[in-house]
């Protein structure tokens, strides 16, 4: 899989409020009522990542997640990454 131009990232992105690209990666953080609300959402994104074989860098802390996206056996950002951020979406937005 090769990874997209930056070009391609920046369009896609604008698909996906509050991501952004920097050091080869997108990126969001997540603020949720409490740690329980969040580890849920983790556990919900661990079951979809596990489906799609694509796994988020991801930190937690109380009530917020960062998460990074990056396809490592591309070296990059490709259709993967923007495919799992946008079921995160579709997961924190339920």
């Amino acid at each position: 899989m090769k990874p997209l131009e930056e070009k391609e990232i920046l369009s896609q992105l604008e698909k996906l409020e509050g991501w952004s690209y920097n050091e080869n990666a997108i990126h969001t953080t997540l603020e949720f009522e409490n740690f329980k609300d969040a580890f849920s959402a983790m556990t919900r994104i661990a079951f979809e990542a596990e489906a799609q074989q694509h796994h988020p860098n991801w930190f937690n802390v109380y009530n917020t997640l960062e998460i990074s996206l990056s396809t490592h056996d591309a070296d990059g950002v490709t259709d993967k990454d923007f495919k799992l951020a946008h079921t995160i979406e579709s997961i924190v937005s339920a």
